[in-house]
């Protein structure tokens, strides 16, 4: 390593800064620019300086709705050179954003040329597209010469630019807002211009007025791409008196009747934000994984309007289950957050309600309308000044002439004369030959008659609040009416729908393909699924040692339920198993089942039946197949049992005895309306023993009499009346089995 340099001596300019502190310094300006200049909107007309710096451009180029396009490269020119240091890209990413009504609810851009589309094909290059301003624009600027906001020096000083347009228009909500800065975001959803007007006149009239009351008009977001939103009122409020929530927006999607039976289901309208290619995209994919089974083919027949044909697989397929399912899985159902952080005063950084955004917006209108009054009333001055000098001259013209033709300085002898201030002898002096004539004179008399009275109504409204309010009330009606429902503009197009109340079971199952299975589950606890329904166990096999436990048939969409010996029961569903072509992997893997524990046995879960759970010491109860489904991998706990009891039998509910079999060999038969129903818990005794405990038990119809089958595979049948002698009640002891029973103690041999 060199040798370290030694600073100059006397320190020269080097001085010595804590490398934390200039961090933390630094960072917070650059974190302060990027909130104050970047990415956060004036809460009074709703945009960001780079927005702002496209709009006052455009003013300045005289780029106004009734004039011809100008290439987009001469605006983000003059942007870029005039007001916004950054890159071109940025600049006219911005101002094509402005412009595509897809992407704002109301442009303040009219483009000319391909400025993009809803499948998320970018805009072409600047230098081929026009742009000027819309109607929306215009009103966002109306006044901005008249003294309405301030101007502030642009980054070279060479100019100005506006701090904050006036904003007649409120578009910080009717065209929402996106934005991340250092520590904190914005998101804000567009709205229908005719409802915040109707708002705002409601908080003008009555200013106390609650979020509820605002909430009549204000019904939620307007997407400009439509949809609709499926969240309760109660979502939507909370959402609006916090400044913080989300909506929950659907694709608009209609049944097609095809003939014969058939239909298609065609959406419309897609999410706000979602670009239609990646989502048909990803609807495609899912297809082919299988993972949408009432789902045949999707097709994308969209022209000037979106247009997504859904076929489903059979005619039978319910139309509502499939756009459930398609719901659930892509994009055709989204999230669109709100989150209302946004420059307030144009300096502070702030989550505010619904009530405090339309309250700043009507306070900046306040504060545009006596600005613009005042600058008003200065201009009346100033020619009721002029106009006054002008009728003195009218008055005394011989004299006036005489004086322009013969004195040297005639200025100050008009001034000195006749008492003309500096301004009426200029402006005297400044009188055409062809303003002399009579018709003139009576003009300037109406005109001052006319001046003097609107001069009096401007005094009047500056020096009334009141009055202030009304006035303002009369531009945003003008503006509700601009922008009314009835016109194609102002029609909302986002519509509000409670979200059908499908079973989730439903839809689930509506996700998985339907197919027939076999679940075998092996002694030493492999599970596997074999593809259809096997009519004979025989022939599978397992690994070496191993065997058969049970199996049994089932559907892929069926939910499957395992009982363990410590009473727990575990919920899987069939189309989670692992294929028949292996032997199976370690049921372990799926449960937390403890090392000590065993699984008794499994079945389909039917929700309408009821299973006769029993301890190995001969307690038990009813309990509803639907009790038994969990969602966790630990289970859920049915029978409670400790010490060696274990759970022995989970027999399905099919009759109206109960016939009991004790190791002891002594068999008793109750009426099952002795056993209680429950969910969870130790039941009741079943029959007594001294030693051991229950072996096999069986639920049978007295009516139809108690079979049984012996090891050769006869089966004996007995009678309501020969089973006199072991009838009893529950909890009894019983008698020993009947002749003939077999040797196992088991009911199957």
């Amino acid at each position: 390593m060199g040798k370290p340099v030694d600073p100059p001596a006397g320190g020269g300019d080097i001085e010595p800064i804590d490398l934390k502190a200039a961090l933390e310094e630094r960072y917070l300006a650059y974190a302060l620019s990027t909130i104050m200049g970047r990415a956060l909107p004036d809460v009074r007309d709703g945009l960001k300086p780079v927005h702002r710096r496209i709009v006052h451009a455009m003013r300045v180029l005289k780029l106004d709705p009734g004039q011809g396009y100008k290439k987009c490269a001469r605006i983000v020119g003059d942007v870029m050179g005039k007001f916004h240091p950054h890159g071109d890209a940025s600049i006219y990413d911005a101002l094509v954003r402005l412009a595509q009504d897809f992407a704002i609810r109301y442009p303040l851009i009219d483009g000319q040329g391909n400025f993009g589309n809803v499948d998320g094909d970018s805009a072409a290059a600047m230098r081929y597209t026009e742009a000027r301003m819309t109607d929306v624009a215009t009103l966002l600027l109306r006044g901005i010469d008249e003294n309405a906001i301030d101007f502030r020096p642009t980054y070279n000083e060479e100019d100005e630019e506006p701090v904050v347009l006036p904003g007649a228009f409120p578009n910080l909500l009717a065209n929402g807002a996106s934005g991340i800065a250092v520590g904190m975001a914005t998101s804000i959803p567009p709205h229908n211009a005719s409802e915040l007007c109707d708002a705002a006149l409601k908080l003008i009239d009555k200013p106390e007025a609650d979020i509820d009351a605002l909430l009549k008009f204000v019904e939620g977001p307007d997407f400009p791409t439509g949809g609709i939103i499926v969240d309760s009122r109660a979502v939507i409020r909370e959402a609006y008196a916090t400044g913080r929530g989300s909506f929950r927006v659907r694709a608009r999607w209609e049944r097609e009747e095809q003939g014969r039976g058939g239909y298609v289901c065609v959406v419309t309208e897609i999410p706000y934000q979602v670009q239609k290619s990646k989502l048909i995209e990803k609807i495609a994919e899912l297809l082919n994984a299988r993972r949408l089974p009432l789902l045949a083919d999707v097709r994308d027949e969209s022209a000037e309007d979106v247009r997504i044909v859904f076929e489903p697989k059979a005619r039978t397929v319910d139309p509502a289950l499939l756009m459930e399912s398609l719901f659930r899985l892509t994009d055709l159902e989204s999230r669109v957050p709100l989150n209302m952080n946004v420059l307030s005063g144009g300096k502070v950084p702030k989550v505010m309600t619904l009530k405090e955004v339309l309250a700043e917006w009507l306070a900046h209108r306040r504060e545009v309308l006596v600005r613009r009054t005042a600058f008003r009333l200065a201009q009346i001055d100033r020619r009721l000044e002029v106009v006054a000098g002008y009728l003195i001259a009218f008055l005394n013209l011989d004299e006036v002439i005489r004086i322009i033709r013969e004195e040297d300085e005639p200025k100050a002898e008009l001034m000195r004369t006749f008492e003309l201030t500096d301004l009426q002898a200029e402006s005297v002096l400044n009188l055409r030959l062809r303003s002399l004539r009579k018709l003139e004179e009576m003009e300037l008399k109406r005109e001052h008659a006319a001046l003097r009275e609107e001069k009096a109504q401007k005094e009047a409204l500056l020096a009334s609040p009141e009055l202030q309010w009304k006035a303002i009330a009369g531009e945003i009606r003008e503006v509700k009416e601009t922008f009314s429902k009835k016109t194609r503009i102002g029609k909302r197009r986002t519509t509000f729908a409670d979200a059908p109340a499908h079973n989730l079971d439903d839809i689930a199952g509506a996700l998985i393909e339907k197919e027939p299975v076999t679940i075998v589950l092996s002694q030493k606890g492999f599970l596997r699924a074999m593809r259809g329904h096997l009519a004979d166990f025989s022939g599978l096999t397992f690994r070496e040692g191993d065997g058969l436990k049970l199996a049994f048939h089932a559907l892929t969409t069926d939910k499957l339920v395992f009982l363990s010996t410590n009473g727990r029961a575990f919920t899987l569903g069939a189309d989670k198993l692992p294929g028949g072509r292996g032997q199976g992997d370690p049921i372990r893997l799926a449960f937390e089942l403890e090392d000590e524990q065993d699984i008794v046995t499994g079945f389909v879960v039917d929700p309408t039946c009821k299973r006769l759970v029993v301890s190995s010491d001969g307690n038990g109860f009813v309990v509803g197949e639907g009790e038994l489904l969990s969602g966790t991998r630990k289970g859920k706990q049915i029978l409670n049992v400790s010490g060696k009891v274990r759970l022995a039998l989970a027999q399905r509910v099919a009759g109206d005895h109960v016939a009991t079999v004790g190791e002891n060999r002594k068999m008793l038969v109750f009426p099952l309306i002795q056993v209680p129903e429950m969910t969870r818990g130790k039941g009741v005794r079943l029959q007594r023993y001294k030693d051991g405990g229950i072996l096999d038990l069986k639920i049978f119809s007295l009516a139809d009499g108690l079979s049984w089958t012996d090891p050769a595979g006869r089966v004996f049948q007995r009678s309501f009346d020969d089973l006199l002698e072991w009838r009893g009640d529950r909890a009894q002891a019983g008698r020993l089995v009947p002749k003939g029973f077999p040797k196992s103690g088991r009911f199957s041999g």
